[in-house]
């Protein structure tokens, strides 16, 4: 006896459309920027600190540790100010951090990568319901976009990283790297959903 649920768009179609590529697009580069950095930083601090192999794991527990709070955090964040703020706030926020990524010391390595994953990821759950208040009633469409589509192009971001890291190295792959959440600027784009009543 339920209802079915509306489908009714909130916004014109193309606006829609628009808004969920600038979604994607997002999603694409920030879930390629986080695997080259998992894939990669082992690697990097090994290389370029001289760590063990160890040391290089706990470096790396720091990140994924981070990040997965992040993603957590997201959500009851994006409940109380909403998910457009969460997503400009997570985009645009780790901008300084991933810049100064590839030119810190160790220890600032360890921060700097910790402040990375914890906003970097708060983004993701907001995307999501940002993009399921967009078309709302198609949730299906909206996890194969987003948890299918938009992972497997990030993880081939990785692996074209990783061909990048064979021919010129590790510490290029990351100052490459840091130029990519500046593709966050496209939230701009994002459109206001009307105000439920």
């Amino acid at each position: 006896g339920r209802p079915a649920a509306s489908r009714e768009l909130p916004l014109p179609r193309g606006k829609v459309a628009w808004a969920l590529a600038v979604l994607v697009l997002l999603t694409t580069t920030k879930n390629a920027y986080l695997a080259s950095i998992s894939s990669y930083f082992t690697f990097y601090t090994i290389g370029r600190f001289g760590l063990d192999v160890q040391q290089a794991q706990l470096m790396l527990f720091l990140f994924l540790g981070s990040s997965a709070l992040g993603v957590f955090m997201g959500g009851p964040i994006g409940d109380r100010f909403g998910t457009r703020f969460v997503i400009w706030f997570s985009i645009l926020g780790v901008i300084p951090f991933a810049l100064m990524l590839p030119y810190a010391n160790l220890f600032w390595t360890g921060v700097l990568t910790v402040m990375i994953g914890l906003i970097f990821s708060s983004a993701f759950s907001n995307i999501v319901v940002f993009a399921q208040e967009l078309v709302p009633g198609r949730v299906g469409m909206i996890a194969g976009i987003f948890f299918g589509f938009a992972f497997g192009a990030g993880g081939l971001g990785a692996a074209l990283l990783g061909g990048v890291a064979d021919r010129h190295g590790i510490d290029f792959v990351f100052q490459v790297c840091s130029y990519m959440p500046l593709l966050g600027i496209l939230t701009i784009f994002l459109p206001r959903l009307p105000a439920k009543h």
